[in-house]
């Protein structure tokens, strides 16, 4: 018997109406274990042309759980959305947690592949095993909280799950998100504008089955030793629940890899006062779980008219040091806002960094801002302008089309901190090597959860590195990235990671599952799944000269700090990357690689 998976895909075409429901392929499951593997072996044997456009009604979208999403094991919340990202063209696999996932296999399902396109705004209802397409046309222009809302009453039933798009999916914002349990985001790569792009405005998911756990009897006690180091690590016990990810304010600026004002500077005076510990001292009011969860790392925060969830340490850098804005009230409100209208807080704090810069340069003219004020700090357009992107509205109309688009569009394309077009999240990479290598490399482009280098080289986690060496990072990234690989598609939260090891995810997938595993099968499968996103992308037309960072980071020394004088020798680390991957030295894997990982 296998446990973990339910067995079935829900397929649904827009385009004809049509709804079927397959088995599960059980022999591509055990390759890919779930998740994002498994979606991106269904989303390569579904849409052939790599070159498709990622609004194409032919390109695919599919919401995919791993095996222990929803079951007891630690953080088991986790889904994924794949498609072709519409922000860069990239393999997209956007994780979110919460309680939707959960839901979904209790529905009955493992995944859904969307395809097709609606001749008008639909939504897909699913309760225990069955589905139907209904008429969306009156949640069609409202936000994600009014969306799940409206669904919930027109279902009688607070227990249904709600994954939607806001205003900005609607608009085809290149980094619009799918938003669930209002404040859960799979944010990155414009997951959300192809769900837009298909007149798709929510899935809402209600299930009362049961998952089968393989292993019973073993099971109990794998959890309870899964459990107990959590409880034990520093970080997942105490760091993450006093303060929540935005914990790591202080100790990123501390180590002088806060980016500052669009990766100008490395540190940032008013980290402090923008801090995790500044945000439980004055906002918070309780923490949150997701389903299944002993970290709780969610924050409720409230303001005087406004109660909100968050901001995680991303999205509260992306929208104070990154653009110099000191006001921590008004963070709160434009986090919220990207909630409601379904914006990717890192690309759009990035987007209007990168805004500010080319202002600052007079590059933008002042008179097509329509009263738009850029100048670093000015906390009144940061919420201003969730709204004018979301609609894009003015301006926001180019803020919407990325930092990349809008750099280049003023001929200043350097001026964009981004990698493969997605903007990077809130690490210098001129103070941490391995991170560099992750930023450079990550197959959806600019992105810290794919191989978290940070937790090694500043944290010390499994072991400390030093950050600014180059030796051996190459086959550490790779560890670390296929790693992620396994824990995505397994449906767990990367945060376990903290205090959990490759030998803790082959135990708790064997006992779940009964597929046992040995350790070096699953880092395979790891391996497999970061190799069949690649194949992906060059064929979409990456190639290695795509695995590079902005010149920012290349050729303008740290002008501040602990990292003062660093560049990335991104050349050297690829070489080293490359050669522990067993590619080409130009990037590719080699025929001999491909055929040891069954590709």
């Amino acid at each position: 018997m296998v446990g973990g998976y339910v067995g079935k895909v829900l397929r649904v075409n827009l385009s004809n109406e049509k709804i079927t429901t397959e088995d599960l392929n059980m022999e591509w499951a055990k390759k890919y274990i779930g998740g994002r593997g498994l979606a991106t072996k269904y989303y390569m044997e579904i849409v052939k042309d790599a070159n498709i456009d990622p609004l194409d009604e032919k390109n695919a979208l599919i919401f995919a759980t791993g095996p222990l999403t929803g079951t007891p094991a630690p953080s088991a919340s986790r889904y994924m959305v794949v498609t072709k990202g519409f922000l860069n063209g990239a393999i997209a696999g956007s994780n979110s947690g919460g309680f939707f996932g959960p839901e979904l296999k209790f529905a009955g399902f493992d995944m859904i592949i969307i395809e097709g396109k609606a001749k008008s705004p639909k939504y897909i209802y699913i309760k225990d095993g069955k589905a139907e397409l209904r008429d969306a046309k009156h949640l069609w222009g409202k936000d994600t909280h009014e969306t799940t809302e409206m669904l919930k009453k027109e279902l009688n039933d607070e227990k249904v799950e709600v994954a939607c798009i806001g205003p900005a999916g609607e608009n085809l914002v290149r980094y619009s998100a799918v938003i669930n349990d209002k404040h859960r985001a799979a944010g990155r790569t414009g997951v959300g504008a192809v769900m837009g792009s298909k007149k798709l405005k929510a899935i809402a998911v209600r299930g009362t089955g049961k998952i089968t756990i393989a292993k019973k009897d073993e099971f109990t006690n794998v959890l309870k030793d899964k459990l107990k180091k959590i409880k034990e690590n520093p970080v997942t016990s105490q760091g993450l629940p006093s303060y929540g990810t935005a914990v790591l304010v202080n100790i990123i600026n501390s180590q002088g890899l806060y980016p500052t004002k669009n990766f100008q500077f490395g540190q940032w005076e008013h980290a402090n006062e923008l801090s995790g510990e500044s945000m439980s001292e004055k906002y918070l009011i309780k923490n949150k779980a997701c389903f299944a969860c002993p970290i709780a790392c969610g924050r409720v925060t409230r303001l005087d008219d406004l109660d909100s969830e968050g901001p995680e340490y991303e999205s509260l850098w992306t929208m104070s040091a990154d653009l110099n804005v000191k006001d921590f009230q008004k963070v709160i409100e434009a986090n919220y806002y990207c909630d409601k209208y379904g914006i990717d807080t890192i690309s759009f704090g990035g987007t209007l960094a990168a805004a500010m810069e080319l202002y600052e340069k007079g590059y933008i003219n002042k008179k097509e801002l329509d009263g738009l004020d850029l100048t670093w700090g000015n906390a009144d357009t940061l919420v201003k302008a969730t709204e004018l992107v979301a609609f894009r509205k003015g301006f926001g109309n180019k803020l919407a089309e990325g930092s990349y688009r809008l750099a280049e569009s003023y001929g200043h394309p350097e001026l964009s901190m981004s990698a493969k077009k997605q903007e990077l999240p809130a690490y210098d990479p001129r103070g941490a090597y391995g991170h560099a290598l992750e930023y450079a490399t990550s197959n959806r482009g600019g992105c810290h959860v794919r191989g978290y280098m940070i937790s090694p080289e500043i944290l010390g986690i499994p072991e400390k590195l030093d950050p600014l060496k180059v030796e051996g990072k190459g086959a550490y990234t790779k560890m670390f990235q296929d790693l992620t690989a396994v824990i995505d598609s397994s449906g767990l939260c990367l945060f376990t990671s903290f205090a959990l090891g490759a030998d803790d995810y082959r135990e708790l997938l064997n006992v779940v599952t009964g597929l046992n595993y040995t350790t070096e099968e699953m880092m395979l499968a790891g391996e497999r799944i970061w190799n069949l996103e690649r194949l992906y992308d060059l064929r979409a037309g990456f190639t290695g000269k795509d695995d590079t960072l902005p010149p920012r980071m290349l050729k303008e020394p740290m002008p501040d700090g602990p990292n003062k004088g660093s560049v990335v020798p991104l050349d050297r680390l690829l070489k080293d990357y490359y050669a522990a991957r067993g590619w080409t030295p130009d990037g590719k894997p080699t025929e001999e690689k491909l055929k040891s990982l069954q590709l």
